[in-house]
């Protein structure tokens, strides 16, 4: 029975994943905390949301590993060569690498092969151990098993993560000596050896030596990746005419991303007639019109500097948006006060302040509006705008309400500066039983959150 197939293929995990689920409700030693537990931790441990969720994911992903390598030895089933390897790759990543070096020394002869030698490189390579890596290719080369090529991109990676991209070139002439195909990795990475050495001719030779063997005209891949080289080495003539070449490599109807890389390339390199043409085929591709397509958009007018393009993208956004995502209305933010529009910068605030179901923090717009209110001397401004980040933490009363009377007084006082009003009570440990009236006077629109903290400092 090929192991790696039933694996991988959704057949058994599916009762692992709910197992782990199960454990990680259950709190049992040895499985994941529950989440909840530590989500309730935060305050006293002072960790933040996104590293308490990543390191709760991560380790419920060790806890599926561990208990498909408890699976394939409790089955006791044969195993094929390639199961070997996914054990040594499993091991790798539960038990640490010297556990792997263990595993593969206690294999039969007979199944230290390709297979689960690629398998141990890989782990070498990832972990950047380059004495390990190249004396196991000693020995798969004295065995036979060394000409692959993931073996030599393993390597090549390996090099240019410990930044030594003088030594790939010497692996793709070995690879070409020993007739071992070339990939889209190959040629990637050795396109990116010769960037990091400043040898920008050489990276053109490599399109097209890479054009001559494939055939065709190239991928998008390979133009993508040239053109981000040239943006880099701040070769824009080059890169506009790269880009020209992948922009017609790319399938209508396919993926988003690819016009938003174009989009962004073309920005660097101060082609605004590039960015307009992408954004028509994307639209004309994609007549559905997300906030994500909307914000490249506005990042790379903003980098453009094309104010008017800018205004008028965003009043095209806002006509049309169904969810209000803040993220858009600070990058136009962040135009206007690049060109020292301070004012027009305050009314997308104040008016973004108004959107009650607005998503995103309004932290960012605030220290913005902040640091460009002190460079030009405006002190009043830069008051209104400090202290948000910071009466929480501080259990700032007094503070947090002076600042809401001065956002109250701008006429941008909303629901969401309620909600830190009242998490500032909360974390003071105050109350004030006549806040439900007081919001109620405001006219101010009840979220759930809000609703559950009005309960708190109502006590």
């Amino acid at each position: 029975m090929n192991l790696s197939c039933s694996i991988f293929t959704g057949m058994w995990p599916a009762a692992t994943v709910a197992e782990a689920v199960t454990a990680a409700k259950t709190g049992q030693p040895g499985k994941p905390i529950r989440l909840y537990r530590r989500l309730s931790a935060l305050r006293a441990t002072g960790e933040s949301l996104a590293k308490t969720l990543n390191q709760y994911i991560m380790e419920g992903e060790m806890f599926r590993k561990r208990r498909i390598m408890e699976w394939m030895d409790f089955m006791k089933m044969e195993y094929s060569k390639s199961d070997y390897a996914v054990r040594v790759d499993l091991t790798s990543k539960v038990k640490g690498i010297e556990a792997a070096e263990d595993y593969v020394s206690g294999l039969p002869e007979s199944s230290k092969d390709l297979f689960t030698y690629s398998a141990l490189m890989h782990c070498y390579c990832k972990e950047l151990m380059e004495e390990k890596a190249l004396a196991l290719f000693a020995t798969m080369d004295e065995l036979g098993c060394a000409s692959s090529t993931f073996i030599f991109n393993s390597l090549m990676s390996l090099h240019m993560r410990k930044q030594n991209p003088e030594k790939v070139d010497p692996l793709m002439q070995e690879m070409k000596k020993r007739n071992i195909p070339l990939d889209k990795r190959t040629y990637t990475t050795w396109m990116q050896s010769y960037a990091a050495l400043e040898d920008f001719e050489a990276v053109g030779r490599v399109l097209d030596e890479m054009k001559t063997h494939n055939g065709k005209k190239g991928s998008w891949s390979a133009y993508s990746n040239l053109a981000d080289i040239y943006v880099r080495a701040e070769l824009f003539d080059k890169a506009d005419e790269v880009l020209k070449t992948a922009e017609k490599l790319v399938k209508p109807l396919k993926r988003r991303k690819r016009y938003y890389f174009l989009i962004s390339l073309y920005a660097c390199t101060s082609n605004l007639t590039g960015v307009t043409g992408v954004w028509k085929t994307l639209r004309k591709s994609f007549p559905t019109k997300n906030n994500e397509s909307y914000l490249e958009m506005l990042q790379a007018l903003c980098k453009l500097n094309d104010i008017e393009g800018l205004k008028e993208m965003f009043e095209e956004w806002e006509s049309i948006c169904s969810k209000y995502d803040m993220s858009l209305a600070n990058v136009v933010i962040r135009g206007y006060l690049s060109q020292g529009m301070h004012e027009e910068a305050e009314l997308i605030f104040a008016n973004a302040c108004k959107k009650t179901k607005a998503k995103g923090s309004f932290l960012e717009a605030q220290e913005m509006l902040m640091v460009h209110a002190l460079n030009t001397r405006k002190v009043d401004l830069a008051d209104s705008h400090l202290g948000a980040a910071y009466f929480e933490d501080e259990k700032d009363v007094d503070g947090v309400e002076k600042f809401c009377k001065i956002l109250k007084r701008l006429g941008c006082l909303s629901c969401n500066e309620y909600c830190l009003l009242l998490k500032t009570y909360v974390a003071a440990g105050k109350s004030d039983p006549a806040m439900h009236q007081r919001l109620k006077e405001e006219h101010v629109e009840i979220s759930p959150e809000l609703e559950n903290l009005l309960e708190k400092v109502s006590e």
